[in-house]
């Protein structure tokens, strides 16, 4: 038994080429084969291959990434071990080369002392012992009957030459509904073909059009998730996404074949994974009718108060939040092709004590924003999946195609934070994120020392942010503020939208409704100053508190109360104070005369330590 276990499984190679793949039923042969110039394939360290040999024939091969985690990583098989294979694919590829996609597996020996000799003595009665796939399964045999056995032929022949002579001889594939034999999402990737996998549509993006020097097309795409709890998102192009995009319904469970992957692009994709999926219009998908056991919509919650290092981030955050206030709907003209889209913004806040705003766009404005707009008065909980970050307002949240929105969903984290919210978040005091947030992106300081300038980078290109907005960071001095400007505005103490005056009270338009009070929120310019020049800079209500080191509201009693002198002192106080900007540099057009617009995103105070680290760090890059 010791010298079986550690033996191969001769014309092992053979066997797997002439027979690609196994069927939904079928019983897989004792094969094992040693393991050969062993190596890890990609960035992640979770993928090897290797050559496959029996002793006479090789292929090319690559192991499970769920098994190769486990075992080769940590030592328990090594090159010039041997593995028995449970399940398998060969794939063809180009110039009709092999490569054998294992799919399940089990070490047998770590590692021998060198590799199995072709010349080795063979028994000639040695055979392939066919086994059920599920080891636990009895199989019936009349009793005393000999062991069913498939001898190897006694002229092997080379991979490439079983192949030529299956080529015209090949079968048609079987229909889906026949095979169903179901591969994990963890084991699929580009070199592997003849899969099907059965998953749930947990999100779903709309069908959008698009146009580059190619044509015109549209295109969606959803993410799947399999029992695993493994994702993977799959895209969909013209013909296709027309086919499908009325098939795909979010939370069915589907079984999809016949499509291919590709490296995930890292900008763009919205799941871990490796991997993305392309279906085309010969993809099959089938519902799988009755099928619920597949893991619901997982999520990644992000605190509002950790939400400023995603700014303007390609990552996607996903936020559970008590529902606070919910405006009317809106409609907005889209810039690129003048359609009109309904937007209605609400707010929400959790348990960092911390609240923000997010734009809900399209069917989450309409329908599901009704909803939320009739029941705000009960504060549900939602959760909304695949939000983009945004420094609109300093943070804000905004969904984009894929979004998807629960309200009161029975998950631990919903209703820890009912919870809470209940029993002492309703009677706190909760600010807006904003302010604070802007020293934090990308963790610490770094943003404001990314994309540094001095002033007359800005000012002496007229023209910039012509396109689009453009970023810079700036070390500058508040060198004057205008004290006859409007300062402030009248805004809704529940959304900060600007009220009317109406003379009995104040008017909301957005909330639709109105209030006996209203408070003060900062909108004014200010002069900003560097050793290379000046410019006016625009400065909203939290930067502008920050900068004053009072209220809007306050401000404006001082001013009532106290005088006009005391007033302007408060302003005086307030300049060549050294200050760190976030600034966007965007158009905009006045009087018929399109202008550049310098806006703070961020503001923080000079950290004299941190400040000359970075000097020290750009003097030496000068000298490097």
């Amino acid at each position: 038994m010791a010298a079986a276990a550690k033996s191969v499984t001769p014309g092992a190679v053979s066997y797997i080429v002439a027979n690609p793949s196994v069927g939904p039923d079928a019983v897989v042969p004792d094969l094992i084969v040693q393991v050969l110039e062993l190596k890890a394939i990609g960035g992640m360290g979770n993928r090897f291959n290797f050559q496959a040999s029996d002793g006479k024939d090789k292929i090319k091969a690559m192991l499970p990434s769920h098994f190769a985690a486990a075992e080769v990583r940590s030592g328990n098989l090594q090159n010039l071990g041997l593995i028995r294979i449970l399940d398998y694919t060969c794939n063809e590829v180009k110039h009709h080369d092999k490569v054998l996609i294992i799919t399940k597996c089990e070490v047998v020996c770590k590692a021998l002392d060198a590799d199995i000799s072709t010349e080795a003595k063979k028994e000639e009665e040695s055979a392939i012992v066919l086994k059920p796939k599920d080891e636990g399964m009895a199989v019936a045999k009349p009793e005393n009957a000999p062991p069913v056995v498939l001898k190897p032929k006694q002229e092997l022949k080379s991979a490439s030459q079983i192949v030529n002579e299956q080529r015209g001889n090949a079968a048609p594939a079987a229909r889906l509904a026949m095979t169903r034999r179901v591969h994990p999402l963890i084991s699929l990737n580009p070199y592997q073909g003849n899969w099907v996998i059965k998953v749930r549509v947990t999100s779903k993006g709309n069908l959008r059009t698009y146009k580059n020097a190619r044509g015109e097309g549209c295109v969606f795409n959803v993410e799947l998730t399999d029992e695993d709890g493994t994702q993977i998102q799959a895209t969909m192009f013209n013909e296709a996404a027309k086919k499908f995009y009325p098939m795909f319904e979010v939370g069915k469970v589907y079984y999809v074949s016949k499509g291919s992957l590709k490296i995930a692009n890292k900008q763009f994709k919205t799941v871990k994974n490796d991997y993305e999926m392309t279906l085309n219009e010969n993809a099959v998908v089938e519902e799988a009718e009755g099928e619920v056991f597949i893991p619901q919509v997982q999520y990644t919650f992000v605190k509002i108060n950790q939400l400023g290092s995603y700014v303007n981030s390609r990552e996607l955050v996903d936020i559970v939040g008590v529902l606070q206030s919910v405006s009317p709907t809106l409609s907005v003209r889209r810039k690129i092709d003048g359609e009109t889209i309904p937007k209605r913004d609400i707010v929400i806040a959790d348990d960092s004590g911390k609240t923000v705003s997010v734009s809900l766009w399209n069917h989450l404005a309409t329908s599901t924003g009704q909803e939320l707009f009739d029941m705000v008065d009960s504060s549900p909980v939602i959760v909304i999946k695949s939000l983009r970050v945004s420094d609109f307002q300093g943070v804000s949240l905004s969904t984009v195609g894929r979004s998807t929105l629960e309200i009161n969903p029975n998950l631990p984290e919903a209703q820890s934070l009912k919870s809470w919210y209940d029993s002492e978040g309703k009677g706190t005091s909760m600010a807006p994120i904003s302010a604070e947030m802007g020293a934090t992106w990308a963790g610490g300081l770094k943003s404001m020392y990314s994309d540094r300038v001095f002033l007359s980078h800005i000012t002496s290109d007229p023209s910039m942010g012509q396109e689009k907005p453009v970023f810079f960071s700036l070390n500058a001095i508040i060198s004057h503020i205008k004290p006859d400007q409007n300062m402030w505005y009248r805004a809704c103490k529940t959304c900060n939208k600007k009220v009317t005056d109406t003379g009995s009270g104040y008017w909301c338009d957005a909330c639709n409704k109105g209030d006996d009070e209203c408070s003060l929120r900062y909108i004014m310019v200010v002069k900003v100053s560097d050793p290379t020049g000046e410019a006016w800079v625009s400065v909203f209500n939290e930067h502008a508190e920050k900068i004053i080191g009072c209220s809007a509201d306050e401000l404006d009693r001082v001013r009532k109360e106290e005088g006009e002198d005391s007033y302007i002192l408060k302003l005086k106080e307030a300049t060549w104070v050294p200050h760190l900007f976030r600034v966007s540099v965007a158009q905009h057009e006045y009087m018929g005369e399109r202008r550049q617009r310098i806006t703070v995103r961020s503001e923080a105070p000079v950290d004299y330590a941190v400040e000359s680290n970075y000097l020290l760090e750009e003097i030496a890059k000068l000298t490097a």
